[in-house]
C-alpha cells in the first residue's frame, strides 16, 4: 500500500504547526488540516503581555507578531499542504482522512486540535476565558466581577483585570489557589493578591447562580455574592474532537481526553495525539516537547518515550512560579529522609534589592549524594531562572555544578548559585563521615614538617 503522505497533522494549534514545520524540515511530506472551530490559543501570551506592561495596544501588536510567525501562509510557502477546511477519520475502505470527500492517507497521522474550557450548567449567562478577548478593549467588561477558578489562568486574569481597575472576588473550589504547586509558593501568590485588594473565596464551590433586580447573585460555599459579571477560568478543559469519527477507527477516549501510551500514540497505533487533548497541562512547551516526542516516532521508528521530570513550568503571576521535577512533598514521600533542601530568598540578592524586587524564594530539593530532586522559584524571571537547574537535571548533572556555576553578578540568577552553596554546606555538615577525613587531613597537614 503507498501512502499520499509521510504524517497528516490535525489542528492548527502552535504545537500542531510546530510538528508541521519539523517534519518539513526534515523532507518529510506533510499536510496541515485546519479544523474548522480550532482555537488558537494565544490568550496565555495576551495575558502576559498585558500583566507585564499595562497596555492592551501593546499586548496586541504582541499576538499580532507571534501570529505572523505561525501564518498559514508562511507554512504552505515551506512545503506544508495547508488544507482549510474540517475532515474525518474513515477506516473503509481504507484508512485515511477524510475531507470534502477526498481521502487523503499518510503513515501516521497526530492530532494537536487543542482543547476549551468545559463550562458548568448554569442558569445565567457567564464569560469563558476565551470570550474576554474577543473585543479590543477589556475596559467593556463590568467594573464588578467574580472570577471562579483557582487555576493559574484564573490567577493571571486576575492580577491582569484587577491592574485596569476592575473589583476582583477570587472563588476557588479547591483549599488553596494553584493547588497542584508547592503550599509556600501558593501561599506567597495569595499574600500578593490579597494585598494588592483581589478579595479570595477559598473552599467555595459555586452551587448556584441567579438574578435578583437586575444583579447576578452566586452562591459560594456559605455566602451569596452580588456580582456584575462571572468569568470562568476554572481548569477544567473539554478536548476539541468532535467530529474526527476517532471510535470509527478504533481511537479511545477517557473522561479527561484521548487515551495515550508512553510514545503518545492512542489506542490506534498509527494515530498519536499530543497538549491538552490528552487532558495533560495547558502549557505551550509541554505541547512542543510533546510534538517533538511524537514526530520523531511517528516518521521513524516509534522508540521516544515522553519523560515529564524534567520539563520546567512557569506561571506568569507577579511574581512568577517556576519549577521543575518533584515538589519537596513528593521528593519525601519517595525518598523519606534521604531528602535536603535548600531555601534563599530574593531580598538576599543585591540585584533584587537595586530594582526593589524582593519578594520571592528559590528553593532546590536534592537527594544525599547530590541528585536533584526538583526545584522551585518564585520571583522576578522565575522562568527563564529555572532553565539552568532544568538542564542541570536533564543531563544527569548534581548539585556540585550548580554551585559552581558561575551567574553574572549582579543578576537574579545568583540566588541559583546562592541557593546551591547553602545547600552544599548543609549537605557537609550531615556528612560525619567526610567532615572526620577532612578534619584529619587538615591535622595532618599543619603537622607535616617540610
Amino acid at each position: 500500500m503507498s501512502f499520499g503522505y509521510d504524517l497528516i497533522i490535525i489542528g492548527s494549534t502552535p504545537a500542531a504547526i510546530f510538528a508541521a514545520l519539523t517534519a518539513t524540515s526534515l523532507k518529510a511530506r506533510v499536510a496541515l488540516i485546519v479544523q474548522k472551530g480550532n482555537i488558537e490559543r494565544n490568550e496565555s501570551i495576551l495575558t502576559s503581555a498585558l500583566a507585564q506592561t499595562g497596555s492592551l495596544a501593546w499586548a496586541k501588536e504582541v499576538i499580532s507578531i507571534v501570529t505572523e510567525q505561525n501564518n498559514l501562509g508562511n507554512l504552505a510557502a515551506l512545503g506544508v499542504d495547508v488544507i482549510n477546511t474540517a475532515g474525518e477519520f474513515c477506516r473503509l475502505p481504507q484508512p485515511g482522512f477524510v475531507v470534502k470527500n477526498k481521502r487523503l492517507s499518510s503513515r501516521a497521522y497526530i492530532i494537536a486540535t487543542g482543547s476549551r474550557q468545559a463550562t458548568p450548567n448554569l442558569k445565567i449567562n457567564y464569560l469563558t476565558f476565551e470570550d474576554i478577548w474577543k473585543k479590543d478593549d477589556l475596559t467593556y467588561l463590568s467594573d464588578k466581577l467574580i472570577i471562579v477558578g483557582g487555576s493559574p489562568q484564573a490567577i493571571e486574569i486576575a492580577q491582569t483585570l484587577h491592574k485596569i481597575g476592575k473589583d476582583i472576588t477570587l472563588v476557588v473550589e479547591e483549599n488553596q489557589i494553584l493547588p497542584q504547586e508547592e503550599p509556600e509558593a501558593s501561599l506567597l501568590i495569595q499574600a500578593k493578591l490579597e494585598a494588592e485588594g483581589i478579595k479570595i473565596l477559598q473552599n467555595s464551590p459555586i452551587t448556584q447562580a441567579t438574578i435578583i433586580d437586575g444583579k447576578k447573585w452566586v452562591q459560594a460555599g456559605d455566602r451569596a455574592i452580588e456580582t456584575d459579571e462571572i468569568i470562568m477560568a476554572t481548569s477544567r478543559r473539554k478536548p476539541l474532537i468532535e467530529g474526527l469519527n476517532l471510535e470509527g477507527v478504533g481511537v479511545e477516549v477517557g473522561e479527561t481526553g484521548i487515551k495515550v501510551n508512553e510514545k503518545l500514540q492512542t489506542t490506534n497505533p498509527q494515530i498519536y495525539a499530543l497538549g491538552d487533548i490528552t487532558g495533560g497541562y495547558s502549557l505551550p512547551n509541554i505541547a512542543q516537547y510533546e510534538a517533538q516526542i511524537a514526530l520523531k516516532n511517528a516518521l521513524f521508528l516509534p522508540l521516544l518515550k515522553t519523560d515529564y521530570r524534567y520539563l520546567p513550568i512557569a506561571i506568569l503571576t507577579e511574581p512568577q512560579i517556576a519549577r521543575v521535577g518533584m515538589t519537596e512533598a513528593q521528593a519525601k514521600r519517595r525518598y523519606g529522609e534521604d531528602v535536603f533542601v535548600g531555601q534563599k530568598y530574593f531580598k538576599t540578592i543585591s540585584k533584587a534589592i537595586m530594582l526593589e524586587k524582593t519578594t520571592g524564594y528559590c528553593k532546590i530539593i536534592v537527594r544525599g549524594n547530590g541528585e536533584l530532586l526538583g526545584a522551585c522559584i518564585v520571583g522576578t524571571n522565575a522562568g527563564e531562572l529555572i532553565g539552568a537547574i532544568a538542564l542541570a537535571m536533564s543531563n544527569k548533572l548534581k548539585l556540585k555544578a550548580i554551585a559552581e556555576l558561575p551567574f553574572p553578578s549582579p543578576s537574579f540568577g545568583e540566588i541559583i548559585t546562592q541557593t546551591a552553596l547553602e545547600l552544599q554546606k548543609n549537605l557537609l555538615q550531615n556528612n560525619k563521615t567526610l567532615k572526620d577525613c577532612l578534619e584529619t587531613l587538615f591535622i595532618w597537614r599543619r603537622n607535616w614538617k617540610i
